[in-house]
């Protein structure tokens, strides 16, 4: 989820996903990355991992069972897989994080390579590249159809976006490796790059799709094995993601339909009053022509320099390369467990603070506050600036249980301020 709002310039720019694309696709020729010395970083993690507890007479639990019914029709529960275990840990640029894997599968040393890959490869992005160079010296037009077209409006944002949004990819299937013939991190990973899988991803599935059930440790596909032994989707798995990224451009249209036939407001008054109706990504749907498919700006081709070239081969290249060397050198250890949490031990007044380091926007403040409430939690305060969240917990346990609650929600709490342990991931 992106911080921002639509402001009139917004809504003025022209929305024109072909020329967007073709934007990007100009500023990543010749070279979207520049390999360079990689900061030295330690590789060793520690990690803490707690099962995920499915609600009764289902393999789900019950955030992953709830988003299924009410976002993702009509895929139904049997088609989708979760994982066994939730894991936390602080990534080498200090900045926590949260991840999922299978006990079946090949096991949280993925999750912890794939936030390494990212951090390596935004690096690769970073201030002083030939990239820089060109995004500095991109015309005023251009820039207001990414304005207008993009919900990360500047290009090194999209970029960035664009890698982690392959690594989750990865990540997310890897809970399904045993249904495949890949035995190991970065056979699976070549395999993946190879069947062509991440543009699956990219074409077939909607954007808020990946990124929510990312967040819940759930995957709503299948993986059938070619005879060459390559993976696929298989025809069920397609019939699904088109029917759900349908269902999900038609609400957008409904709402504007409804705001613009009926209720007479402009396109930018709709957008602007039923904001979180559309949230960020069905924005982009709602702004679609009748009958036009959305396409991934990534994943498009075009005629550059003579040559036909797209974004999306170009990442996953390069994403797959540099995972297949991270993974070799990151070491993951559990955490020891620590003392249960006990109901008749008071709080200290410390603990009534903690931090949410993804909380980026005023729907996020609101889910945060509802996910505390619905459990009986006082609010004091939530502040969206400083990512500080005041909450009156009754225990030390009920304080554990608001963090498992939100994390279901996809949100990382932690117990001290990022800004104590953060640095800056571009390197």
């Amino acid at each position: 989820m992106t911080a921002r709002t639509d402001t009139p310039a917004d809504l003025r720019a022209p929305y024109d996903r072909r020329r967007a694309s073709r934007i990007l696709s100009g500023l990543a020729r010749p070279g979207l990355f520049t390999t360079r010395p990689r900061q030295p970083r330690d590789r060793a993690f520690v990690y803490t991992s707690t099962p995920l507890r499915p609600d009764p007479g289902t393999h789900l639990t019950y955030s992953q069972r709830l988003y299924l019914e009410r976002f993702m029709r009509p895929c139904r529960a049997a088609e989708v897989t979760s994982a066994t275990h939730r894991m936390t840990w602080t990534d080498s640029a200090g900045i926590p994080n949260t991840g999922f894997y299978r006990d079946d599968g090949l096991g949280p040393q993925v999750p912890i390579a794939v936030r390494e890959t990212v951090l390596a490869l935004w690096q690769e992005l970073g201030p002083g590249t030939e990239l820089d160079d060109r995004i500095s010296a991109l015309d005023p037009a251009a820039r207001g159809v990414l304005a207008g077209t993009t919900t990360d409006h500047e290009p090194i944002d999209i970029f960035r976006v664009g890698i982690e949004s392959a690594g989750r990819a990865l990540a997310q299937h890897a809970l399904l490796s045993a249904h495949t013939p890949y035995r190991t991190a970065a056979e699976f990973a070549c395999g993946m790059r190879d069947s062509n899988i991440f543009a699956a991803v990219a074409t077939r599935w909607f954007w808020e799709l990946q990124a929510s059930t990312y967040r819940r440790g759930m995957i709503p596909v299948r993986l059938a094995v070619r005879p060459d032994g390559t993976i696929h989707y298989p025809e069920q798995t397609l019939t699904t993601l088109r029917a759900m990224k349908d269902a999900t451009i038609g609400d957008a249209h409904r709402v504007m339909r409804r705001a613009t036939a009926e209720e007479g407001m402009s396109t930018g008054e709709a957008i602007a009053h039923y904001h979180d109706d559309l949230d960020l990504i069905s924005r982009q749907y709602a702004l679609l022509s009748p009958g036009e498919r959305p396409s991934c700006l990534a994943a498009a081709a075009h005629r550059v320099d003579g040559e036909n070239y797209s974004v999306l081969p170009v990442v996953v290249g390069r994403f797959v390369d540099v995972f297949t060397h991270l993974i070799a050198e990151c070491e993951a250890t559990t955490a020891p467990a620590g003392p249960e949490a006990a109901d008749d031990i008071p709080v200290h007044a410390e603990d009534r603070v903690f931090y949410v380091p993804d909380m980026t926007c005023k729907h996020c403040v609101r889910t945060i506050g509802g996910v505390l409430e619905s459990m009986g939690i006082e609010v004091a305060d939530i502040d969206l600036d400083s990512k500080r969240v005041v909450a009156e917990f009754r225990s030390p346990r009920n304080r554990a249980r608001a963090f498992e609650a939100l994390r279901d929600g996809g949100y990382n709490p932690v117990g001290e301020s990022p800004e104590t342990t953060r640095t800056d991931p571009r390197g």
